[in-house]
This record gives C-alpha cells, sequence and structure tokens, in this order.
C-alpha cells in the first residue's frame, strides 16, 4: 500500500539494526517493491512516486549500512500494476537503484507474449540486459529539487481525486460490480489466485481482477483515474513548462506519460456507456457518465500538455495496431454485454453455454489488448 512504500526505509532500518539478523544476512538484502497493490490503493500517479521515492530511500539506506542491495519488482502485465515496455521501464528507475542486477517478474499472458517463442525470448532478454548495462553504466539523471517539488503537489493532487471516487463515493463499489463483468471473474477459470483475499469492499479485491474487470468494459479507469486532476490543476497553476521540462529530461516522468497516454488510446467512452445502458440500474448511472466524463478530461489535458491533435499521435505504428484490433474487439463487447445481462437475469441457475461463451468473450478482449492482467 501507499503507507507501506512511505514507511520502507523505516522498516528496513529496524530490521538491518537487529544483530542477530545481520549476523546471519548472507548476500544482497532483497526487498519487493509493491506496483499492484499500491495503485489500488492510492492511483497510479501516487503510487509511482511514492516507489520512486521508497527506491531512493532504500538505496540510501543500504549503502550508509554497507548492504548490497538487490530491488525486486513486482510488476504485472498491465500499467495499472507496473507494466509496460521493460527497457523503458528499468531506465526510468532511481539512479543507483540498478547496479549491475536487476530482479522483475513476469505474469500472467505476458510471460506467453514475451517467451512464447524462443526467438522472442531471445529478443526480450536482450532488452532487459541492454538497459540493465545501459542504467549500470550511465544512470539517468537526479530529478531536479522543483521536479521533486513539482510530483509532490501532482501525488497529492491525484490521491485525492482517486480516493474520493473509489473510497469515499458511496454508489461507487455496486456501481462496479454492475458495470463490469467482477463478479463473474470470480468463477470463471482464469486465474491461479481466488479473486478475493476475503470478503468486503474494493481493499479485499486483489489488483488483477480490480484492472482486469475495468479493462473488459474499456474504461481503463484504475491506470489513469487521478492524472486528469492532478494534470489539469497544475496546468491552471501555470505549470506547463515545467511539466514539459519534466517530461523532456526526466525518464521516470516521460516513462509514466507515454503509459497513461498507451490507455487513453485503448480506452473507450461508448464501449464503456454500451455496458452501463445493458447492466447498470439507472440510479447509478450518472456515477458512470461522471466516470466517462473524467476519462475525457484525462484525455484533453494529455492532448493539452503534448499538442497532439489525438492520443498517441507520435506512435502512428501502435495506433494502428490498436485499431485493427478493435475491429474484432469491439463486437466481443457487444456480445460480452448482452452474455452479462442474460447470466445475471438467470440468477443462482448456472447455463453452461452462456458461462462458456461468456469465458471466451473475457479472453478474446484480454487476448485483443493484450496488457490486461
Amino acid at each position: 500500500t501507499l503507507a507501506d512504500l512511505r514507511g520502507a526505509r523505516e522498516v528496513m532500518a529496524r530490521l538491518l539494526a537487529l544483530p542477530s539478523y545481520r549476523a546471519r544476512l548472507a548476500g544482497p538484502q532483497e526487498v519487493m517493491i509493491g506496483y499492484s497493490d499500491s495503485a489500488k490503493d492510492a492511483g497510479t500517479l501516487a503510487a509511482a512516486w511514492a516507489q520512486y521515492r521508497a527506491q531512493e530511500e532504500l538505496v540510501t539506506l543500504c549503502r550508509e549500512q554497507g548492504v548490497e542491495l538487490l530491488l525486486f519488482h513486482g510488476r504485472g502485465g498491465t500499467v495499472g500494476r507496473g507494466g509496460g515496455p521493460a527497457h523503458a521501464a528499468i531506465l526510468s528507475q532511481p539512479p543507483g537503484s540498478v547496479a549491475g542486477r536487476f530482479r522483475t517478474t513476469e505474469q500472467g499472458e505476458m510471460i506467453r507474449f514475451k517467451f512464447g517463442l524462443p526467438q522472442i525470448a531471445v529478443q526480450n532478454l536482450k532488452l532487459y540486459l541492454a538497459a540493465v548495462l545501459e542504467a549500470t553504466v550511465a544512470p539517468p539523471p537526479e530529478p531536479e529539487p522543483e521536479w521533486r517539488e513539482e510530483m509532490e503537489r501532482l501525488s497529492a493532487d491525484a490521491l485525492a481525486a482517486y480516493r474520493g471516487v473509489v473510497r469515499e463515493h458511496p454508489g461507487f463499489l455496486e456501481y462496479f460490480r454492475q458495470a463490469t463483468p467482477e463478479q463473474e471473474l470470480a468463477r470463471l477459470p482464469l486465474g491461479s489466485r481466488p479473486a478475493r483475499r476475503r470478503e468486503g469492499g474494493i481493499e479485499s479485491l486483489r489488483a488483477i481482477p480490480w484492472i482486469f474487470a475495468w479493462t473488459q468494459t474499456r474504461l481503463m479507469l484504475p491506470a489513469w483515474l487521478g492524472w486528469e486532476t492532478a494534470l489539469r490543476n497544475a496546468l491552471q497553476r501555470g505549470e506547463g513548462a515545467l511539466l514539459q521540462d519534466m517530461r523532456a529530461h526526466w525518464p521516470f516522468f516521460r516513462a509514466r506519460l507515454d503509459m497513461l497516454e498507451m490507455v487513453l488510446a485503448k480506452a473507450d467512452d461508448e464501449i464503456a456507456r454500451l455496458y452501463d445502458e445493458r447492466l447498470v440500474r439507472d440510479e447509478l448511472r450518472p456515477l458512470g457518465q461522471e466516470l466517462r466524463d473524467l476519462l475525457s478530461q484525462a484525455e484533453q489535458v494529455v492532448l493539452d500538455l503534448t499538442g497532439q491533435s489525438r492520443v498517441f499521435e507520435h506512435n502512428p505504428q501502435t495506433l494502428e495496431f490498436i485499431s485493427v484490433r478493435n475491429t474484432y474487439l469491439d463486437p466481443l463487447h457487444l456480445l460480452q454485454a448482452e452474455l452479462l445481462a442474460r447470466s445475471r437475469q438467470s440468477g443462482t441457475e448456472v447455463h453452461p453455454p452462456v458461462e462458456q461463451a461468456l469465458l471466451v468473450s473475457v479472453a478474446g478482449i484480454a487476448a485483443g489488448l493484450r496488457n490486461t492482467g
């Protein structure tokens, strides 16, 4: 969680101060940086800055203690779980955090996409190797003091906006359960672990189904919520030039913005509206409209910042890939919304053909959108 990241230095300092522990510490001290739950807890912007700060503090602490540090990045496939191009991700880490070695996870469908064929596996390992060598020999620059101050402001605004919706809006949890396949994902044979840790609200839901459910409806909410408010406030404060400077000269900030753009390019408010019209009760539909309006605001503020006429305009090849896949995805969304409605109308009675068709639609949408879990 966000609190865990902020308390990382204190926890590790107490651990390394234990004589019995230090006596038994053979080799590097490994620390796992969690992306999934921190993003679910605080939103991707606030979580990303907390992850960066935690790594900086751990590097400093271990250097002071004379302990070798190995950071283990628990990244998932999707942006909301720390996913994205490995090369850019490694080069955007804090200076000194990649010191000749780098440990990370590849999870779910990303294992197959990146390592399922020998030639592709070799190519991906080369990307990792090149990035680790570059980050070790020529690490990225230390962020300027004004960049840090700006990230603190952006993080605070994004955190308040994200939690204002996810935690504080009284109808959000029920809307989430009606508008997405969250209920159905728990019973479909998709994941290796239960969808929930325990009974309860959003905090009890594992990070993968939380993000996966929003991806299925193309609202992509966990990956962008909070950014729209943070960037809009910064531009209104007249900090556009500062943001441009950060984007041009700070790999960390540039990588985050690139990932945000990629998510917005894949999002589709009309597809999300389709799910609302078929599945959501009338009294909760205004919330759906509010969230789609926030998505539009996120797209507009990114365009204002980057000077483009459409998101990802600087990467026409990727836009073309997305366009081609959408040709196949859009009918799957139509089918899925109808299948969800039929499944819910039947109540507790299970209809195997509907369940099988629903499973196929979920798998098809996930395959078409790629980085979903």
